[in-house]
Formats: structure tokens, C-alpha cells, sequence
């Protein structure tokens, strides 16, 4: 963006603000172009959004709201319209698809979008539902006792490896997804065959490129600083898991020393799935992709220890908050 005033480039700079939403402060980072020769800030359409988001989902982690995605999920999963799901909350006509488009909802209105997304919860609230068709109450009854008892068994391997996260600053404020994890090391695999090194800083890049330019992860994975630079939390399982399921390939070179190097490598049988992205977000995924196809693991672990993120986490292995990736310093 050029500036107003001079017409010349200016650069795009992050600073912690502390800002008011609904009568509580929160301090955010928030990103702007900044014209060296008159010191004055300007922001775009895009930036805007992506600083209102910030604050939002500050005010959403404080009192442990759901995402408009996970609202949205909520209703599809149930198989309802929002208007009904407006009408079993007791909200108003179209409350219900405004969540779900972002809008930030009433304390209380949040707490019961929380009960909905139970199906124990829901099927109390369905109960009380005083809809004149007694039929489709009925049907939308055994529908939801019939998921209450799909849901009592609990996904060992994605409570494992995604530690079941809840939406934070730790997994770019997105509720945790392992389908979209997975789908993106098979995008990777595919697209620039790798080893493990390369695959995690390949997976930290999209991930907070991706929240960067929109507020929210991909995947909501969370990322831990160790000497080698980013990598998913318990990625050599995730690796081995897609491995033992036909997913991807991996394969084994023998070192000198007594160890091997594990190459990553997508199989023919099992392309890329598009469907569980939007267009944004594979873009990001191509913009990662083409950026690194040809450096090497030893270059790429180089590049990532340059990021503020690792730089001031990984002395004491934390997570990396993803906050962090407004200032990338690779893309």
C-alpha cells in the first residue's frame, strides 16, 4: 500500500494495543501501515478485519465462547436450519445465522450455543422446544439420542494428539481439527515431498501464514519450540499414524550414525481432499509450498529459528501463541 501522503511504499508494522469491546479492555496485537515520512498510520479493508477478529477473539477465549464454526457445526450436525436452531434456543428469527457469520453473542445467548453443541444438553432444550408439529420434534428427539450414544465413544488418537485443546490463543482460535491436519500433510506430501524436519516447519508456516492474514488457523494445531524450530505437538505419531492407514508413504534412509531419515511422500492412491479447506486457506497452503519447494531441512530449521515465535519460546519448549505470526519474518 502506498501512502496518501508521500505516494511512496510503506511497510506493515505490528504493536500491542489495548483496546475497549464491550466495555472491557484487552490487549491485542494489531497490524498497520505506517508512512516513515509523516509518521501517520493507515490501515486497509483487510487489516481492519483482521484487527477487529484479534479483539474478538480475545473477548470469545475470555468467556469460552464457541467459534462461528463451531456454531455452524453445531447446527449442521443436528441437521437443522438456523431459523430452527434460533427457535429451540429461544433466540430471535435470525440470531442464529448472525453467530454464525461472526457476530459476537450476549453471555448469556453464549452459554446456551455451548448447550446446544452438547447433544445431552440439546436434547433437554429440544424437549422444551413448543413447536406445533409434534412429528418433527419426535424425529429430531431420536436423531439426537442416537448421536448421544455415537458420542460416547471417545476418538482415542485425535484426543491424544490434539490433547483436547480448546479454542485459544495455542491453536490460532480454532477448535482443533485433526481431518485438516492431516489433509495438509498430504497436501505437503504431495506437493513438496519432505522430510519430517521440513513437513513441521511446512505445517507451522501454513498454519500461522493462515492466521496472519485472517485471525484463525487452519488446523488449530498447537506448535512447541524445540532446537529444530517449530514443530506440531506430537507429530511423530501423527506422521506414523498416516503412514500405518495408507495416507501417505514414508521413507526410511539409514544413517551413519545408527539413525535413519523419514521422507514423507504422498501415494497416488490417496490424493489431496480440497473439500475441508476454503479457497483462502489453500492458497496459503500453495503460497507455503512454492515458497520452500526447493530448500532443504537444514535451511528451512534456519529460517524458522529467525521467528520471533521460536526465538522466545524455545528455551522453555512452550507452545507458541499465535499471535506470533503477525510477525513472520519468512513470508
Amino acid at each position: 500500500m502506498n501512502s496518501p501522503i508521500t505516494g511512496k511504499p510503506m511497510a506493515i508494522h505490528t504493536e500491542v494495543q489495548t483496546l475497549n469491546f464491550r466495555k472491557e479492555e484487552f490487549t491485542v496485537k494489531q497490524r498497520f501501515y505506517l508512512c516513515e515520512d509523516s509518521g501517520e498510520r493507515f490501515t486497509s479493508t483487510q487489516l481492519d478485519e483482521l484487527n477487529l477478529s484479534l479483539v474478538y477473539n480475545a473477548y470469545r477465549a475470555k468467556y469460552h465462547m464457541l467459534s462461528p464454526e463451531e456454531i455452524k457445526e453445531t447446527r449442521e450436525k443436528y441437521g437443522l436450519s438456523a431459523v430452527k436452531m434460533s427457535e429451540i434456543l429461544g433466540f430471535g428469527p435470525n440470531s442464529y445465522g448472525l453467530y454464525e457469520r461472526g457476530e459476537i453473542p450476549s453471555l448469556s445467548n453464549s452459554k446456551l450455543l455451548k448447550l446446544a453443541s452438547d447433544p445431552e444438553s440439546f436434547y433437554s432444550l429440544v424437549k422444551d422446544w413448543g413447536i406445533d408439529n409434534a412429528s418433527t420434534k419426535t424425529k429430531l428427539l431420536e436423531k439426537v439420542s442416537k448421536m448421544m450414544d455415537e458420542e460416547s465413544e471417545t476418538d482415542f488418537l485425535e484426543s491424544y494428539l490434539l490433547g483436547n485443546s480448546q479454542f485459544s490463543e495455542l491453536t490460532g482460535y480454532r477448535k482443533p481439527n485433526l481431518a485438516r491436519l492431516k489433509e495438509m500433510v498430504v497436501f505437503f506430501a504431495h506437493k513438496v515431498p519432505s522430510y519430517k524436519t521440513k513437513m513441521n516447519k511446512l505445517l507451522f508456516y501454513a498454519d500461522f501464514l493462515c492466521f496472519r492474514e485472517l485471525g484463525v488457523s487452519i488446523s488449530g494445531a498447537r506448535y512447541k519450540a524445540i532446537p529444530y524450530g517449530p514443530v506440531p505437538d506430537k507429530f511423530q505419531t501423527l506422521f506414523e499414524n498416516l503412514a500405518e492407514t495408507d495416507v501417505i508413504d514414508i521413507f526410511y534412509t539409514p544413517l551413519d550414525n545408527g539413525n535413519r531419515k523419514e521422507k514423507l511422500i504422498g501415494r497416488e492412491d490417496r490424493p489431496f481432499n480440497p473439500n475441508l479447506f476454503t479457497t483462502a486457506e489453500i492458497s496459503f497452503l500453495d503460497k507455503v509450498a512454492s515458497k520452500f519447494i526447493d530448500t532443504n531441512p537444514s535451511d528451512i530449521v534456519e529460517i524458522s529459528h529467525k521467528e520471533k515465535g521460536w526465538i522466545e519460546n524455545e528455551s522453555a519448549r512452550n507452545f507458541i501463541p499465535y499471535d506470533y505470526a503477525l510477525e513472520l519474518k519468512a513470508l
